[in-house]
């Protein structure tokens, strides 16, 4: 399956939370699924169901394909760390995530387009792949004529709660260093990533 262009809210109403990789928008005002038939409780969920509704956070909230979650999955499973957390790690890691969390994008798809363009640099050196995997120590910042972008400018004013321990960022210059890796108790949406580790171990 693809990376998701869809409906953004839609999605988001279905899954019973709000994806802040994915959208600026909030279900707040209809936190029920979409359809035509308005608010009505939801239906008891069989454990496929669970499993399936969990990994589509994921997959939504950090706009990665199913072929690239179900890698990270394998890398994930090989590593030393209980396996939900070192997903959360992987995928927290990426380029255009650290971006987003930096608060310089509103939205992940956002800063993916940024890198793709190559507005972004990782230590002083241009790299325009959005999978692109941080290490602690790392440098993200903007070229001297992208700092300006009114797309950057207009999400570093927003002042986004959604920066984590794990980063330092200087607003003013446009540059965000990892001080440590990523952690579980950082990911900004309600996630059970066990649920997520038990679909995948039928289909790995």
């Amino acid at each position: 399956m693809s990376r998701y262009t869809g409906p953004r809210i839609k999605k988001m109403r279905a899954l019973g939370v709000d994806l802040p990789g994915l959208s600026r928008k909030s279900i707040e005002r209809r936190p029920y699924p979409p359809g035509m038939h308005g608010p009505k409780s939801r239906r008891k969920l069989s454990d496929y169901a669970r499993q399936l509704m969990e990994k589509q956070k994921l997959r939504l909230n950090y706009g990665v394909s199913e072929r690239q979650l179900r890698r990270l999955m394998k890398e994930a499973r090989g590593a030393k760390d209980p396996t939900g957390k070192k997903l959360i790690e992987l995928l927290e890691r990426r380029l255009d995530n650290v971006v987003f969390r930096a608060g310089f994008a509103h939205t992940i798809p956002a800063a993916r387009q940024l890198v793709n363009h190559s507005h972004v640099r990782v230590n002083g050196r241009k790299v325009n792949i959005p999978s692109y995997r941080l290490r602690p120590g790392d440098v993200v910042s903007f070229r001297e004529r992208s700092k300006n972008l009114t797309i950057v400018v207009d999400a570093v004013q927003s002042q986004s709660p959604l920066r984590p321990e794990w980063l330092d960022v200087a607003q003013n210059d446009r540059k965000a260093s990892m001080r440590d890796l990523p952690t579980v108790e950082s990911v900004p949406f309600a996630i059970d990533l066990q649920l997520v580790v038990e679909y995948y171990s039928k289909r790995l």
